[in-house]
């Protein structure tokens, strides 16, 4: 394989995959062969290996007679996700306010600033989440729960932010940070009920931050019931 044909591929895959996230290409939507090559001006063969990629992400679904679709958003999966992130981290950072020590305490103190100082959209593609806030999205949760001293909650409670990060992707574009949300002051509040070790403020704060996303999500006309 000629590294222009590596190229190739990784620039189409890269593009497709932003178009995914970025809801230029709907959950749910048809991903024909036909239409891909002409969108991207490649070759069968290059959207295809750009698709199998996907597919091992989660991002697209293929089925028997029925070719590759955008993954399409549950509403069912959605809301039940919802009620176990809810119920699990909500547990979880309940004992990380009871048992999280100073380090916790100025680890969690650094990774808020670092988020709220990062721009949530990326300056290229507006309507996509920017891939460094991503990051430090996951890696400010991954903290403000690492002081729980169970190990076993903390890794349920990671599988879980991690089965709801294509929804959180999309959450941009597609409506789940409305206009009028206030995110920073979302995740404020939650470092500061934590640092104060009020346990209650934290987990309420923490909840309503979790199911902002999924209502604002679920009034998306896309969505189907299931």
């Amino acid at each position: 394989m000629s590294e222009a044909f590596k190229t190739r591929q990784e620039e189409v895959y890269a593009k497709l995959r932003s178009d995914i996230l970025a809801g230029r290409l709907l959950p749910g939507s048809k991903l024909r062969f036909v239409e891909l090559c002409e969108r991207y001006g490649s070759s069968v063969g290059v959207v295809r290996e750009a698709l199998s990629r996907l597919l091992e992400q989660d991002l697209v679904h293929s089925a028997p007679q029925q070719g590759f679709i955008v993954t399409p958003i549950s509403r069912t999966r959605l809301i039940h996700l919802t009620s176990a992130r809810v119920e699990i981290e909500s547990l979880t950072l309940g004992h990380a306010v009871a048992e999280g020590d100073v380090d916790w305490e100025a680890e969690l103190l650094a990774a808020h600033h670092r988020l709220a100082s990062c721009p949530l959209v990326d300056p290229d593609d507006p309507q996509r989440l920017s891939e460094e806030w991503a990051r430090l999205h996951a890696e400010f949760h991954r903290i403000l729960l690492s002081g729980c001293g169970n190990p076993f909650l903390v890794e349920i409670a990671s599988q879980l932010r991690d089965a709801a990060e294509l929804y959180r992707r999309w959450s941009v574009p597609l409506g789940g940070h409305g206009s009028t949300r206030d995110i920073v002051g979302e995740h404020r509040a939650i470092t500061n009920a934590a640092l104060a070790r009020d346990a209650e403020a934290a987990t309420r704060a923490l909840e309503r931050h979790i199911a902002l996303t999924t209502e604002l999500l679920l009034e998306a006309d896309f969505i189907e019931n299931d």
